[in-house]
């Protein structure tokens, strides 16, 4: 059973992509009761890296933004509507992008993506050691 859930439209700005993470990072930063630092601060830079990429791809297209933090971990899911697989590969060192997906690669135990009428969600989990009281002890969060 889900114990906390946050979900966040994005519009296709950078502006709006630098808000979304904002506000994301500082919804899973609500769960500090379980959820270390180190994870948090990858938690963040891997929402960064997925809503930049929806962002960039997305041609304008509606981007919503989320985090889930169950008994199975933390998960967080960008959805767009550009149907293109994402690839992860390493840019030249002159190049300024086209790293994020190996940075989430790097950081997050599970990535991937799935297609969806139209588009696609791509997600990363992390594992989570510490376990979750039981969800009837805890208020849901939605926002």
């Amino acid at each position: 059973m889900e114990a906390h859930h946050i979900r966040i439209p994005v519009s296709g700005t950078p502006a709006a992509a630098a808000s979304a993470r904002q506000q994301l990072a500082a919804g899973i930063r609500t769960f500090d009761a379980f959820l270390g630092p180190e994870l948090l601060d990858a938690a963040e830079l891997v929402a960064a890296e997925l809503i930049a990429n929806a962002v960039r791809h997305a041609n304008g297209g509606p981007i919503t933004a989320g985090a889930c933090l169950s008994d199975k971990g933390l998960r967080i899911e960008v959805n767009d509507v550009h149907p293109a697989i994402p690839q992860i590969c390493l840019s030249d060192v002159d190049e300024e992008g086209g790293r994020g997906l190996f940075l989430v690669a790097a950081l997050a135990d599970r990535h991937g993506f799935d297609p969806l009428p139209p588009g696609k969600r791509c997600w990363a989990e992390f594992k989570v050691d510490t376990p979750l009281p039981t969800a009837s002890h805890l208020p849901l969060q939605r926002s």
